[in-house]
């Protein structure tokens, strides 16, 4: 049980300066690529082949953050004419990164580039190596205690690397060679232009909103709003926005990109996020809008499935079905999260094998945690906030027993505090002038939550449902004689009209037919003094 602090505009200033150590910083504030440890030696390797006219293949990832630094390495190559082949592994038949199966596919080449990936290719190194192939990787993920031996590595998580902000994606990596090779080469292409594509692979591979990330978003939202890109203007034909939030990424575009890698092959994103003209990319956004509505189904078909599996009592959530959709699995996790507020980690069963992806919860590090077990598993990787898995079946159950057990001492479940509620608001303080201020500390997301507030002893007044499902709800609360809307997405819970709850929520605006309104974006409603 926690109590929250009382709040008025001037706590709520200084808990959101708090996050930032540094204030804000701006696009003149980025390090140099060089700063990178073997960005030098990748870049001058890069040119030699250039000039040379070598063979240079590029190998990206199948997620958003993947397909957008190929996408970012493709539009830069066109930009200074130079032919650069690229290939983005299947997640079904090729398996994560560059691996023996993608270098199958791999014809004459003379440089390999990895964006994404490649950090643990072992294998495919050595492979390289024979076939008398300089490997540069760029990455971001962790490096292993024996990393691959290649021509350069490119991860500012190396311990010799003198890049001074740990959490940065693959495409804001592949942004920061395309930099170096633009100064290098003295090709004079404009780098802000691509700030669009890194946006958006920051968001969705959940950076921390911070320090440069948050300059480097806030650019390439700005830069999305006057996009020459023609992807952009197909997906905003479709938005009724005018100013694009963080949110409208990680909710909109994100998934939709995603859907193509976990269902089918994510050439088809690729594809769509270069299209030369309005006309091409209209239509990949029609084949990724069917490829996400069937991506929406198997994800619900998976959670429903997976949630009829929960033991509630246990610390840590593990679920497992035959055969379930590989490319679901991780969402149908982070579900499970959110509806039972603990880790989660769901698993498709193949035959002897199962692999899927977990999700973390809190302060949970989910990795530490499941290395715990490392010697029960087949492959294992990931970080504090996601993992992914496969292990033998036979291993199974005596693997979830000494993970539960492991939980239970590391994963306390007692604590009700929620870290994202900044404290209990009065009805009197909401205003379109405070949501003005709120505004100021956006884009908001990882390590920068929008902020949440608590309001306790809200009467119910009024209560419908919406949407052609149903499973929408609109509230009409009051509190201290003041009377404020509010919407609850995707929930078949019910509330009795006339009692008073605890209501937990976000603040929004709503733009219909005109007029504005304030609403509160309820993330959840208590009985009272279940907070206090």
């Amino acid at each position: 049980m926690h109590l929250y602090p009382y709040l008025d505009l001037g706590t709520i200033v200084s808990a959101l300066e708090d996050r930032f150590s540094d204030t804000f910083l701006s696009l003149k504030d980025l390090p140099s690529p060089y700063a990178f440890k073997d960005m030098q030696r990748a870049v001058h390797r890069i040119v030699r082949a250039i000039d040379q006219k070598k063979t240079l293949v590029l190998v990206g990832d199948y997620d958003v953050d993947g397909v957008m630094a190929t996408a970012v390495m493709k539009r830069f190559f066109e930009a200074i004419d130079v032919p650069l082949e690229t290939i983005i592994p299947n997640r079904f038949h090729d398996g994560y990164g560059l691996s023996p199966t993608v270098l199958e596919r791999v014809g004459q080449a003379d440089v390999i580039v990895t964006v994404d990936n490649g950090i643990a290719a072992i294998e495919a190194a050595v492979i390289c190596q024979e076939r008398g192939i300089d490997l540069i990787i760029t990455d971001h993920h962790i490096v292993p205690d024996i990393p691959p031996e290649a021509y350069a590595v490119v991860d500012q998580k190396q311990s010799e690397c003198t890049f001074p902000y740990e959490e940065v994606c693959g495409a804001q990596i592949a942004w920061y060679l395309c930099a170096a090779l633009n100064r290098e080469l003295d090709a004079g292409v404009e780098m802000k232009q691509y700030l669009d594509m890194v946006a958006l692979a920051v968001i969705a591979d959940m950076m921390p909103l911070q320090h440069i990330n948050r300059a480097m978003v806030i650019a390439g939202l700005q830069q999305m709003e006057r996009s020459v890109w023609p992807f952009v203007h197909a997906w905003r034909e479709e938005q009724n926005k005018k100013h694009l939030r963080a949110e409208d990424l990680s909710f909109g575009l994100a998934p939709l990109i995603n859907s193509a890698g976990r269902l089918e092959d994510a050439g088809i994103a690729l594809d769509f996020v270069t299209a030369p003209n309005i006309y091409e990319a209209r239509s990949g956004y029609a084949r990724l809008k069917t490829l996400n509505d069937e991506r929406k189904r198997l994800e619900q078909e998976v959670t429903d499935a997976a949630i009829a599996q929960v033991d509630e009592d246990a610390a840590v959530i593990v679920v497992h079905g035959e055969k379930w959709h590989e490319g679901v699995v991780g969402i149908a996790a982070a579900r499970l999260v959110r509806h039972f507020e603990r880790p989660a980690i769901v698993l498709s069963q193949n035959g002897s094998v199962c692999k899927g992806s977990g999700r973390s919860w809190r302060e949970c590090h989910l990795y530490d945690l499941l290395a715990s077990q490392r010697e029960r598993m087949l492959k294992f990787g990931g970080h504090k906030a996601a993992i992914g898995m496969s292990i033998d079946a036979d291993e199974l159950t005596e693997f979830v027993t000494r993970l539960q057990t492991q939980a239970e001492q590391t994963c306390s479940q007692e604590e009700t505090h929620d870290p994202d509620i900044l404290g209990e608001l009065p009805f009197g303080l909401i205003s379109s002038e405070m949501v003005r201020f709120l505004e100021r500390f956006e884009p908001y997301g990882q390590a920068n939550p929008r902020p949440k507030f608590i309001t306790r002893n809200v009467t119910l007044a009024a209560l419908q449902t919406m949407g052609a499902e149903k499973n929408h709800l609109r509230f009409t609360f009051e509190s201290d004689g003041l009377y404020l809307q509010g919407v609850q997405f995707k929930t078949t819970a019910t509330y009795p009209v006339g009692r008073q709850f605890d209501v937990v929520y976000t603040l929004n605006e709503n733009h219909f037919r005109g007029e504005t309104t304030i609403q509160l974006m309820v993330e959840k409603i208590v009985r009272s003094n279940e907070y206090s």
